[in-house]
């Protein structure tokens, strides 16, 4: 299931426009604080933070609440100060339950950002969702209760939003395949035995992003576009022999649709993460943006197919989708387990593709029931892939 193409938005009498923002000392965190900030610059009271979290670093979230003065704060940890209003395992939801807003952005990281989608979703706030697990792990769940509170999910993964609004542009009606790029990370032109012997610190520097540990990792194995994979096919309803994936160096072609009359539409803008940040929180309103803007003069752009040897976590991806629900939850879980064996020097950089593989060699069912249904099938995946690392010898 997709969600449906429509405003999502009432037309209403100018005002501010209310923002959660989950995840609030992460990345997409800092960028989202950055564009509200110059936004309100530009065009004053056009943004007012009303609520943000954090995980753990209470300091960080208590110097960021300058950006909102009376935003509402929420810690998942215990509150050390005593100054959040929110904190424990049951503060994003009382964060999301209690507080007024008209569209939350979700940039908390890994699997937990899953439960924060849905209580935003119910809350009736549209969801700008850059939490890639909400998509791989429950998407369909989550889309029922989009379509029938009316609400948008609108993603901010650059290639998805990429694709968001080449769609949106073009009509869902006229597209006959769609595609996303990744630069290839790192180790693009490394030989096979080189990359057994790649350690975590090498594998965190990207090229062309600046990301965290995690997700540095999954872009040298090609895991997160694996996971990008998953959430265009799941979020866009296209069959994943219709969804391409090209490796493009340059990172500036982000994604590209064919229509049925055979023309390639790419959509080319420079890596910037606020300008995905920016059309989720403005939309459906045309805004003047500067931060994608590029200069194609002077510039090469080269293309090429995944090489299956050097990325086979791409292919366990397509796999994944084969099997269905319970296995892109199973693909995700294994994927997160062996990184943090690979960053604990447990396995070889290379061995985070056998692990997903063997534990994807299991049963997983087509689809899932519910959310616990989901954290059932995760917790048994995850187990699945420690007791495999234990078998890898180094």
């Amino acid at each position: 299931m997709s969600w449906r193409f429509h405003t999502g938005f009432e037309l209403m009498e100018k005002k501010a426009k209310k923002i959660i923002l989950l995840g609030a000392t992460g990345t997409i965190g800092i960028q989202t604080l950055e564009y509200v900030e110059q936004a309100n610059r530009e065009a004053p009271g056009s943004f007012e933070i009303v609520g943000m979290c954090a995980h753990s670093n209470e300091k960080k979230l208590l110097e960021y609440a300058r950006f909102g003065t009376a935003a509402k704060l929420a810690l998942a940890e215990k509150s050390e100060t005593g100054r959040i209003h929110f904190s424990g395992k049951d503060a994003i939801r009382f964060l999301l339950e209690n507080t007024e807003a008209d569209i939350v952005v979700n940039g908390i990281a890994g699997s937990a950002g899953l439960e924060a989608s849905w209580h935003a979703l119910r809350s009736g706030k549209h969801l700008a969702l850059a939490n890639k697990e909400s998509v791989v792990m429950g998407y369909r769940l989550l889309a029922q209760l989009a379509n029938a509170n009316d609400r948008m999910i609108i993603p901010v993964d650059s290639e998805h939003s990429a694709l968001f609004q080449l769609i949106a542009r073009i009509g869902r009606s006229d597209i006959a395949s769609i595609g996303i790029t990744a630069s290839g990370g790192p180790f693009l032109n490394k030989s096979l035995r080189e990359l057994e012997t790649i350690t975590p610190d090498e594998a965190v520097r990207h090229p062309v992003w600046n990301m965290g540990r995690k997700i540095s990792i999954d872009s040298a194995t090609l895991a997160n576009k694996g996971l990008e994979l998953i959430e265009a096919v799941r979020l866009f309803g296209f069959r994943q022999d219709n969804v391409r994936v090209l490796i493009h160096p340059q990172s500036l072609v982000h994604a590209f649709i064919q229509t049925r009359d055979s023309v390639l539409w790419p959509h080319v803008s420079f890596p910037d993460m606020r300008l995905p940040i920016a059309i989720a929180l403005t939309w459906p309103e045309k805004t003047d943006l500067s931060y994608g803007n590029v200069d194609l003069a002077g510039k090469t752009l080269s293309f090429e197919n995944p090489d299956d040897s050097r990325f086979p976590m791409l292919k366990l991806a397509r796999n994944a989708l084969d099997i269905g629900e319970g296995g892109t939850i199973a693909y995700n879980a294994a994927d997160e387990v062996a990184v943090h064996a690979f960053e604990a020097g447990l396995i070889r950089f290379t061995h985070i593709s056998v692990v997903t593989e063997r534990v994807l060699s299991a049963s997983w069912p087509r689809l899932v029931d519910n959310f616990e249904h989901i954290r059932e099938i995760d917790s048994h995946a995850r187990e699945t892939a420690k007791q495999f690392i234990q078998e890898i010898e180094c």
